[in-house]
């Protein structure tokens, strides 16, 4: 693997790209200028993950079956994905999310 701005290995730092949702994502795309990789990682789960954060707040907004998405859905989806997403990244994949992957890639 090659190594990205910081020094960490590609997997791992792409791996860190979906550590804190969109946050870590975030962070990555604003340091890593070089490595495509890891801008691919942090630009997906910037966007995935702050697609679920606007859908937990707006379903918030909604009672009964919005607080039934906030709580029993969206949770457990959000682990999920972000559990698997990690783990593809630290295996060097650059997995694509049907619409969020296909929007990084374009703008990557």
């Amino acid at each position: 693997m090659e190594k990205t701005s910081i020094g960490l290995d590609s997997n791992v730092a792409g791996a860190l790209a979906y550590a804190l949702g969109w946050i870590s994502g975030l962070a990555f795309l604003l340091t890593e200028r070089e490595n495509r990789f890891v801008r691919f990682h942090a630009l997906q789960s910037t966007i995935a993950f702050g697609a679920l954060s606007v859908a937990w707040m707006v379903s918030l907004s909604i009672p009964v079956f919005g607080w039934l998405l906030a709580f029993v859905i969206i949770p457990p989806l959000s682990i999920g994905l972000w559990l698997f997403m990690m783990f593809k990244a630290y295996q060097g994949e650059r997995f694509k999310l049907p619409v969020a992957g296909d929007m990084a890639e374009q703008r990557i």
